[in-house]
């Protein structure tokens, strides 16, 4: 591993765009008209943007060049982001994605000339119901939220045509964040699950009644550990007329090798921008179809695609539907991505894919354990969470994540979950080698090591990057937007 020294105190002669611009300068050359010159109303004509900069072609092409090699993503480096499955995404997958007849393709195109999309639907819907588990699935929700907020109304809908809607819904303290907002905007009382790393059944049993309408779970959990006793919990809530849903984000430590449908969940949304290798960040893009038992599918949003005779098409005619989640019918890119690659991998790849993804974040927990602490002792599925616990020198979880940032590493999650304090959260997917995993590890172990020799260090990092250590509370609480005029 080479040395990352504390600071260099080299100061480079960057500019601001500002600083580039001068009066008169154009990054653009149109040729003359040929055609007529169209006169629009002044009300739809917009003002010159004042003090916006000007600047030649070749200013812009190195402005934006240059900022492209501050970015870091995971093609350009591990990316051990929690909870996020940020898994190498196979170009194969883009090139399939950007074919004309998919990448041109109308929401508006007539059925009969779109027989191709929807025929890679139906195959997706049933590739997915098959790795699930569940016999029913929509691909229309656009992000794992919105599947989740689509599974949410489905319980209430099937409730409802019951006569009962029912009034609570079981979260436990390990699952997702956005479960506790999604049974709200479904209009439930939360009601929060005290668990001990994992949920025990007899702690549901204790809190389930005729007015809960489901359990939300997430399994593996966001401690990374898999809920044991799943099976056993199910049966609790189903035996009171509840339904058990699953927030699937973490199904890269089970597919193809397990399906939560066979383990009594009724209702789960997918990540197709996490387990099915679609690049996502930045708010996108994502695609967050949800799978269902029977007994929920006349539920489902509509429309679904289904096989009429020899072709295949939208379903319109779903009179218990919860009705539309989009204009359209999802992110259709992502599910190209996703289809791909299923197809590539195969029954037998997608199971070694989730062997890889469980044993590279053994293997680090292993290579870190007892330098940085463990809060529970139960083999890690697909990430692994420590805690700050066992750092020296005063320093915080903060300080290890801004100090990776001088190793050239994307910081893993940190503070969640919530029920670790200072948690670091690690998940390193199937994609990275072991070379990779060793690099890493040995800048976490330099780490903890500065921790107690030099504090002031971690503290002050990082202290390589262009911009030093911001106030993330008071950037997060007073936004602004700085533009010179």
């Amino acid at each position: 591993m080479s040395e990352v020294p504390g600071n260099s105190g080299l100061v480079l002669n960057e500019k601001l765009i500002f600083e580039h611009s001068d009066p008169g300068r154009k990054g653009y050359s149109l040729p003359a008209l040929d055609v007529p010159e169209a006169t629009l109303a002044e009300e739809l004509v917009r003002d010159e943007v004042s003090g916006a900069p000007e600047l030649s072609e070749v200013d812009v092409v190195r402005h934006f060049t240059r900022l492209s090699t501050w970015n870091y993503g995971v093609d350009t480096g591990f990316y051990p982001l929690g909870s996020c499955t940020m898994k190498y995404n196979p170009k194969i997958n883009e090139v399939v994605s950007r074919l004309p007849g998919l990448a041109a393709v109308h929401p508006q195109t007539p059925g009969h000339l779109a027989q191709g999309s929807l025929e890679l639907m139906f195959r997706l819907q049933d590739e997915l119901a098959e790795i699930s588990g569940f016999p029913a699935v929509t691909l229309q929700p656009a992000a794992g939220a919105q599947g989740e907020l689509a599974g949410m109304l489905m319980v209430r809908a099937y409730h409802e045509a019951r006569g009962n809607p029912r009034t609570k819904v079981l979260i436990p303290d390990t699952a997702h964040g956005t479960n506790p907002a999604t049974a709200a905007l479904c209009g439930y009382e939360v009601v929060a699950v005290a668990s001990e790393g994992v949920l025990s059944a007899a702690r549901v049993a204790e809190l389930m009644d005729d007015e809960v309408a489901a359990l939300m779970v997430t399994n593996p959990n966001t401690l990374g550990l898999f809920e044991s006793e799943i099976r056993e919990i199910c049966d609790v809530v189903h035996a009171k007329g509840g339904l058990v849903y699953c927030d699937g984000a973490n199904l890269n430590a089970l597919m193809g090798i397990a399906r939560p449908g066979d383990m009594g969940i009724d209702c789960m949304h997918f990540n197709l921008h996490k387990t099915f290798s679609t690049p996502h960040g930045g708010g996108g893009p994502g695609a967050g179809p949800v799978g269902v038992t029977e007994a929920l599918a006349p539920f489902l949003p509509r429309p679904v695609v289904v096989k009429e005779g020899d072709g295949y098409a939208l379903d319109l005619e779903m009179k218990s539907s919860i009705g539309r989640l989009k204009a359209f019918f999802g992110n259709f890119g992502v599910m190209v991505r996703a289809y791909a690659y299923i197809r590539t991998m195969g029954a037998e790849g997608l199971r070694h894919a989730t062997e890889m993804a469980v044993l590279n974040a053994n293997y680090i927990r292993a290579r870190l354990e007892g330098v940085y602490h463990l809060p529970h002792a139960t083999r890690s599925m697909h990430e692994v969470v420590f805690s700050e616990r066992n750092l020296g020198g005063g320093c915080h979880t903060l300080d290890v994540a801004k100090r990776l940032i001088d190793y050239g590493y994307h910081p893993p999650t940190i503070y969640f979950p919530l029920v670790v304090k200072g948690a670091i959260m690690i998940e390193p997917t199937e994609t990275e080698s072991k070379e990779v995993l060793d690099e890493f590890c040995e800048a976490m172990l330099s780490i903890a090591r500065e921790a107690t020799e030099n504090p002031e260090l971690l503290q002050r990092a990082p202290v390589q990057t262009k911009v030093r250590r911001l106030d993330e509370t008071a950037a997060a609480r007073r936004p602004c937007l700085i533009w010179e005029e």
